[in-house]
């Protein structure tokens, strides 16, 4: 019977009499923070992860795992209830954490369904005396009370508790802002960049062909590479606790990014870089795996982080299973493959784009609402952070920019971008002018598909935020990070 849950599934198979309850399955989350498909088991060069590229060997890689937005904060409230966050009002960066905002009714924290059904849920913070999580929640939603069990940090919190669901956030991949409540300007580094792994340098790296070939973008470069090295060692801390306590064997492992790398084109763009991220599943020996995981494979279909929630649910055996926008992925619920991946930028802190994108399994399709440069636009934040920025701002005026790294410059909208990710996987042809028929089929295409979901899932984007909202944005980015002089000027 198709709606029989994963629970009973696994009941099947167990010993249990049938006096007792069925056993269920402890879920691990394991949450890269920034990162896109830059492991050694993607292909990725200059970087040593062999902690993750083990679990990858051992369970199932996703290669189309998508988020919906390419921010932590409006991602996280999309993949923690399993809603779009266009929907749900929780699309702009860190909004309503200071208001009487509560989430429409039906939707709640993946935890919260959890811990009705008898988990237990941490986010897991340390092991003993090693740091392995940062325990950030960043979601835009804080009227929806506890969103862990109390006192659930460390690992011994999950001694005897069984089932549990926990989280680890990952430490690495992430700029470390020091001085934020002083005078002073903020001082800037990596999470963890002492103790990285100096596997990537400027002399063996090579940036993506949409930055300029210099030296401080070679040392950026190398520097994320670098992190992630860090990320895999954190990560082989957990699963080696998970090992010896003789929890391996009763957990699925799932391990994702948050959304897509921390460089200037990542994180807050929809290009494929702030959105694809990596997905690796790892199905527990003494649960019968669903008929869909076929451990050592790769998994090429198409996967919103929204379908986490479903699929977290759903092996959970929370029934009745509430109603969510994503999709289960194994069990007899399992829903049809999707045909598209969709997402959103909207504002993210003092700057203000509406950007909204769709993927298929080839043809990536970008559409910018708003008006005024896009790339090129102010953000505080990333104008302090990333040295790229101030970099190409300064090459630019030179003059001295061509080819990708210009066009990324003078990009502007409202517009409409269209890649072969196939083909071009940089997203650095743009086709949405092409004549060929190929070109304009799939422009088409897309166009009508990103206009249905806009329309059947009641995206927000369009309500502009009042003005009271918005205006202390801008100067608390000011006070935290300084406006650039050439901002100023405007």
């Amino acid at each position: 019977m198709r709606s029989a849950s994963l629970a009973l599934l696994f009941a099947a198979a167990c010993l249990a009499s049938a006096a007792e309850p069925a056993r269920r399955p402890n879920i691990l989350w394991l949450v890269g923070e920034n990162l896109s498909h830059d492991l050694g088991c993607y292909g990725a060069k200059n970087v040593r992860t062999p902690h993750l590229d083990a679990l990858a060997a051992g369970g199932v890689r996703f290669t189309r795992a998508f988020s919906t937005n390419p921010a932590c904060a409006p991602s996280r409230s999309a993949f923690f209830t399993g809603w779009y966050q266009t929907t749900t009002d929780t699309h702009h960066m860190r909004s309503h954490r200071d208001d009487a905002f509560r989430l429409p009714a039906g939707v709640r924290p993946v935890t919260h369904w959890l811990r009705d059904a008898g988990y237990f849920t941490a986010n897991l913070k340390t092991i003993g005396p090693l740091a392995v999580g940062t325990g950030k929640l960043d979601l835009n939603f804080v009227n929806e009370g506890p969103i862990y069990h109390p006192d659930s940090a460390d690992w011994s919190s999950l001694a005897g508790k069984r089932p549990f669901f926990a989280v680890v956030n990952s430490i690495e991949i992430e700029y470390d802002i020091y001085d934020r409540q002083s005078a002073r300007k903020p001082r800037v580094k990596w999470v963890g960049e002492d103790e990285h792994e100096r596997i990537a340098t400027p002399e063996n790296v090579t940036p993506p062909p949409y930055y300029p070939d210099h030296p401080i973008v070679r040392e950026e470069w190398a520097r994320y590479l670098n992190s992630v090295s860090g990320l895999d060692r954190r990560i082989g801390w957990v699963l080696e606790r998970l090992r010896r306590d003789g929890l391996e064997d009763d957990t699925v492992i799932l391990f994702f990014g948050d959304n897509g790398r921390l460089d200037p084109r990542g994180i807050h763009w929809c290009y494929d870089s702030g959105l694809r991220v990596p997905l690796i599943v790892k199905w527990p020996r003494n649960f019968p795996a669903p008929p869909q995981y076929r451990p050592g494979t790769v998994d090429e279909r198409i996967v919103s982080l929204i379908d986490l929630t479903a699929t977290t649910l759903a092996i959970a055996g929370v029934t009745p299973r509430p109603l969510t926008q994503g999709r289960v992925l194994y069990g007899p619920d399992a829903g049809e493959p999707r045909r598209y991946a969709f997402a959103a930028r909207d504002r993210i802190d003092e700057t203000q784009q509406r950007v909204r994108s769709v993927h298929d399994e080839r043809w990536h399709y970008i559409r910018t609402l708003s008006a005024g440069p896009t790339f090129a636009s102010l953000n505080r934040y990333k104008e302090k952070c990333f040295l790229i920025y101030p970099l190409m701002r300064e090459l630019h005026a030179a003059g001295r920019l061509t080819g990708p790294p210009l066009e990324l410059m003078l990009r502007a909208g409202p517009s409409e971008e269209l890649y072969d990710t196939r083909a071009d996987p940089h997203e650095i042809r743009d086709l949405a002018k092409s004549t060929a028929p190929e070109h304009r089929e799939a422009l088409a295409r897309l166009r009508a598909a990103l206009d249905t979901w806009m329309t059947e899932t009641g995206d927000r984007g369009a309500l502009p935020e009042p003005a009271e909202v918005v205006a202390p944005f801008e100067r608390e980015m000011h006070d935290w990070f300084g406006t650039p002089a050439w901002a100023q000027r405007r």
